[in-house]
């Protein structure tokens, strides 16, 4: 039998012990696929290990997201295999021993059943919701929210005297390569081996010096020289523009837990009006709703969170 490897093996003992139990008390569970397709991998006293076992102890274990496939043939479902063997062996033991006849034994597996009941139900509610549909619908509100700025796309030059960057513009006005000069003259070393490309910036998280000189640029314009932190800079203006949107790829990973969580606190609203909750212990700050994740959108009554939330920083370079 494997060895215990993780604590998170213990935890899923657990889990199994509940549902060993209630198999037990119904006359067991029939020992066919769970999942249509379903593979049994393993048998453990004539009972059936089927590879959804193994998957759903991967996920849980955050091994492989929820969706993600398993290879039945790879490393770590062998390994995951033999944990979930092991806690099958441990289980039955357990029962053995009539462990879970303990009054505290009995709270706490029906502690985890109600927690696995609760998270199937949420599960449930979540894929009826949180589906294509709607994460475009959202994505698209959202674009019709968000405010775009104008971004400019360029390429600078920083040396360290006024000098130097007046001869370097003579050469660009006799028609020397900008990239070129700003590989072999150039001492900022962020943007030098670049070409001196800054990529597409907003102008506002510029410092001030390139905000008053580049604000009326046109494409193609060469500005400068003027003062910057290290000497001084000519830039080039390549394109103005206004910012790109953010992807709806890009943006669904952030939709997905705005409405996973929207769903469920409205679920619990629901639950909660038409229950009778009464709390008998007093607390300096009581938490009645779920709370999101740090990095979910923020949320006012008017309207959800913008879709732009997981926008790259303006001024990001590319």
């Amino acid at each position: 039998m494997a060895a215990v490897r993780r604590p998170a093996f213990l935890a899923g003992l657990m889990v199994v012990a509940v549902l060993g139990l209630a198999a037990c008390g119904k006359g067991g569970v029939a020992d066919g696929p769970p999942e249509r397709g379903d593979q049994a991998v393993a048998k453990v006293d004539g009972k059936t290990v089927w590879a959804s076992d193994v998957k759903r102890e991967a996920v849980a274990q955050a091994l492989i997201g929820e969706g993600e496939p398993l290879d039945v043939s790879s490393d770590l479902f062998r390994r995951v295999l033999d944990e979930v063997v092991d806690q099958k062996l441990l289980a039955a033991e357990a029962l053995k021993r009539k462990l879970d006849k303990d009054p505290m034994a009995q709270r706490r597996l029906a502690a985890a059943r109600e927690r696995i009941l609760g998270d199937m139900l949420v599960e449930g509610v979540v894929t009826d919701a949180v589906n294509d549909n709607a994460i475009r619908g959202l994505y698209q509100e959202q674009l019709k929210l968000a405010k775009r700025s104008e971004e400019l796309k360029a390429r600078q030059i920083v040396v360290g005297a006024a000098a130097d960057a007046e001869a370097i513009k003579k050469l660009l006005a006799a028609g020397a390569s900008f990239e070129a000069l700003a590989m072999e003259r150039s001492t900022d070393a962020a943007t030098r081996f670049n070409g001196g490309d800054l990529g597409y910036f907003t102008i506002d998280v510029m410092p001030e010096a390139y905000d008053v000189a580049l604000k009326d640029a046109r494409p193609g314009q060469i500005v400068g020289p003027f003062p910057v932190e290290g000497g001084f800079a000519l830039v080039k203006v390549e394109d103005r523009r206004l910012e790109q949107p953010i992807t709806l790829e890009a943006a669904r990973p952030q939709i997905v837990r705005f409405l996973t969580y929207d769903q469920v606190r409205d679920l619990l609203e629901k639950l909660r009006g038409k229950s009778k909750v009464e709390m008998l212990v007093k607390a300096e700050t009581t938490a009645s709703r779920p709370v999101p994740p740090a990095d979910a959108p923020k949320v006012t009554p008017a309207a959800p969170a913008t879709a732009t939330a997981t926008a790259p920083a303006k001024g990001e370079k590319k």
